[in-house]
């Protein structure tokens, strides 16, 4: 059943990051809560997951020109730095901290995406 369960939230996290709405939060909920893998290794299995997603995802926006090539280098070399400073910060927490750090942030991205309007025509 944990691997079946396991597989399920594969292909709905990979289906909703390829559609750049967050599947990873998705992932690792699933992980933590049906799955019962600790908080930090279900953040590892999302980073692994994540690679092939991104690359993948990546062709059909590369083609279709939905990519702002000026933002490439500043956020690829922003990104590295976030990333180094996320690995410490996931390494020196508590766990049940960083677990209830990510329960407020998907909190806070919920309600944004409920409450907050925005003009489609700038998306």
């Amino acid at each position: 059943m944990t691997w079946l369960l396991s597989a399920a939230a594969g292909i709905l996290s990979g289906a909703l990051g390829a559609m750049g709405m967050g599947g990873g939060g998705i992932l690792i909920l699933c992980l933590t809560m049906f799955a019962g893998i600790g908080q930090t290794t279900a953040q590892g299995v999302n980073l692994l997951l994540f690679i092939p997603t991104a690359l993948l995802a990546l062709i059909p926006y590369i083609r279709q020109k939905l990519i702002c090539r000026q933002a490439i280098l500043p956020a690829v070399l922003s990104g590295i730095l976030g990333s180094l400073l996320g690995v410490w910060l996931s390494g020196s927490l508590n766990p049940d901290l960083l677990q209830k750090l990510f329960g407020g942030l998907l909190l806070l991205i919920g309600l944004r995406e409920l409450f907050c309007h925005r003009d489609s025509a700038n998306s």
